[in-house]
């Protein structure tokens, strides 16, 4: 396992539509396990497999709460309900920030690193974290939806 490098916009991956994972194998673990420490090393609470140049449906997110680290491979929101207003980072974009309008609760499926069947019921952070991911499977960006936009690089000139 491993770090791998980040990819940044405008790369063409991260507007495409991931491809669905047909079966686990060893390599979709040690990509997961890649990811994780990814994410980690980035200081991020989330990562979906485009983000580093993989086009495949897979996300990772931990956001440091009893739950821990989860991996969802072909995840799915099945419901969402409630509203909510947030700023959000991406680790593709950064130093930027956009206001984003989230459901506050999601219920998510898909498949854990053994293949096995799994639900998320999740609300506030994780919920708007599990969205945010499953949004870089579609090749959606933060930009495409945000309510507002703050560019942190301009600060620091």
């Amino acid at each position: 396992m491993g770090v791998r490098p980040i990819v940044k916009v405008p790369h063409d991956v991260l507007r495409r539509r991931a491809l669905p994972v047909r079966r686990i194998t060893a390599s979709l673990v040690a990509l997961i396990g890649d990811m994780g420490e990814t994410m980690v090393a980035a200081r991020g609470i989330g990562l979906a497999a485009p983000q580093i140049g993989v086009s495949k449906r897979v996300i990772v997110v931990d956001i440091g709460d009893e739950r821990g680290r989860i991996a969802l491979v072909n995840p799915v929101i099945v419901h969402r309900s409630g509203s909510e207003q947030e700023w959000e980072g991406c680790l593709s974009i950064p130093e930027q920030y956009g206001l984003m309008d989230r459901a506050v609760d999601v219920h998510v499926r898909g498949l854990n690193a053994q293949g096995q069947a799994i639900d998320v019921h999740a609300s506030g952070l994780l919920a708007r974290v599990l969205q945010h991911e499953i949004d870089h499977l579609n090749g959606v960006l933060l930009f495409d939806h945000a309510l507002d936009w703050e560019d942190q690089r301009d600060s620091k000139e």
